[in-house]
């Protein structure tokens, strides 16, 4: 049975806290594409295909063509950043994409102005900015960037907003009480808790005003029973964190292979170098701290040391990032692999991927940007797992162990499509051959 969802009627703002390297990239894409000078690779929503039914029936229609996702025609950007450039001047500064294209772009991307940030250099040691809000409290802070998605609204005669965070990590937090429920969070804001982030400020303004909220870094910003708890109360569908992106999107694809053929791995050291602003705020030890937990979880969780011990149970897993200017966006990282098979005769993998980093997030917040907007006229709300396939440290509801296998990611992520239009959900079983 098809469920209702309704229509992309109007238009659709995306709201991106962060105009850095990756906002703009994804934003001067989304302009190159509605001209015809460029092409949406790795965005599913965009490029996708999703197969219907059975094999036999060769239904394989591009995934924006089965769901109502809102038309690339339809959005309109916004944000907000400590510096005062505007996308096409943080565009050049990135230096990702070529000026060339940029330029052909210029009063697109000149006319999305970033307005003021919610900032503290507490949370952030290695940026500092001058175009940030003042306020007595962080609920004032909030209540600020409420004003400001709604007068973003008015003034682009939006019918729906939604955020995707896309600036910088801040330094490690642990859930603390201020936390664990509304009542106390809302009393933290009014009283400045120091526990309370930047980035959980802008969640709870988006969540608050029912604005649908994905976290793209590793930070704890919506993940915590306090924003649970609002995104239930006004039904606002909420995911993340972290972009699934280079080293941990090859380590997702790699470790679910190596388990399915059973091969054992003692040990899987990573590192990386990269000389972007990302870079920049990674060397201070706090934010690595936050990276660093984000993509640990991965492997453990697709292994399964204690189903398979004799396989998983002593792997030494590293992880290095280092801050080196003369790259910038264009992260390399090298991972070593020892693993074992037959006997415990041992082998090794070795992986070099030179990868541009904002070219692989961009699209990535593109589709989180749709498919969020999707959720909400669908009517669900809270924690979206179906989402998990974007991500590096998947949310997942209380009590349960988040899916890092990027291939289970993606069976859940098409089923939910298939269930939302009322088609069959696809399990490879092959039954029908044999049935008849």
């Amino acid at each position: 049975m098809k469920n209702k969802v309704k229509k992309c009627e109007g238009k659709l703002g995306i709201l991106l806290p962060g105009l850095g390297a990756v906002a703009t990239t994804m934003i001067t894409g989304v302009y190159a594409v509605r001209k015809g000078i460029g092409l949406p690779i790795g965005s599913y929503t965009q490029i996708g295909n999703i197969r219907l039914g059975k094999r036999t029936e060769n239904r394989n229609p591009k995934v924006k063509d089965f769901v109502p996702l809102a038309s690339l025609d339809e959005i309109v950007f916004g944000g907000w950043d400590i510096f005062e450039d505007n996308a096409y001047e943080a565009a050049s500064n990135a230096g990702v994409i070529d000026q060339q294209l940029l330029d052909k772009l210029k009063p697109e991307l000149s006319a999305i102005l970033p307005m003021k940030a919610v900032f503290d250099k507490k949370f952030v040691h290695n940026l500092d900015g001058k175009n940030v809000k003042s306020a007595l409290t962080k609920m004032d802070l909030a209540n600020a960037l409420i004003r400001d998605m709604e007068e973003f609204r008015v003034k682009n005669a939006c019918s729906r907003l939604v955020m995707v965070w896309c600036a910088s990590t801040e330094i490690y937090l642990e859930v603390s009480d201020v936390h664990q429920s509304l009542e106390a969070f809302e009393d933290g804001l009014r009283c400045n808790h120091p526990q309370i982030a930047p980035s959980m400020i802008y969640a709870y303004a988006a969540i608050k005003s029912g604005i649908p909220f994905a976290n793209g870094a590793p930070n704890l910003s919506c993940d915590f029973p306090a924003m649970v708890e609002l995104a239930g109360k006004t039904r606002t569908p909420i995911g993340g964190k972290d972009f699934k992106t280079g080293q941990t999107l090859m380590k997702t694809i790699i470790a679910p292979g190596l388990k399915a053929r059973n091969i054992g791995v003692d040990g899987w050291f990573s590192t990386n170098i990269l000389g972007n602003r990302d870079g920049e705020v990674l060397d201070d030890p706090e934010s690595f701290k936050t990276k660093e937990v984000s993509k640990l979880g991965s492997l453990s969780n697709i292994f399964e040391p204690e189903l398979n011990p004799d396989l998983y149970s002593d792997i030494y897993h590293k992880i290095r990032i280092n801050y080196y200017p003369p790259r910038g966006d264009n992260k390399e990282s090298w991972d070593n692999i020892d693993i074992f098979g037959w006997l415990g005769y041992k082998m090794q993998i070795k992986i070099n991927f030179l990868c541009r980093d904002s070219i692989l997030a961009a699209p990535i917040v593109l589709d989180l940007a749709l498919l969020i907007d999707l959720a909400k006229r669908t009517g669900m709300s809270g924690i979206q797992e179906w989402l998990s396939f974007f991500f590096k440290s998947p949310q997942s509801a209380p009590g349960l162990v988040p899916i890092h296998d990027l291939f289970r990611q993606l069976m859940k992520l098409e089923n939910t499509l298939r269930h939302l239009q009322g088609e069959s959900l696809i399990t490879h079983l092959g039954l029908d051959y044999y049935e008849k």
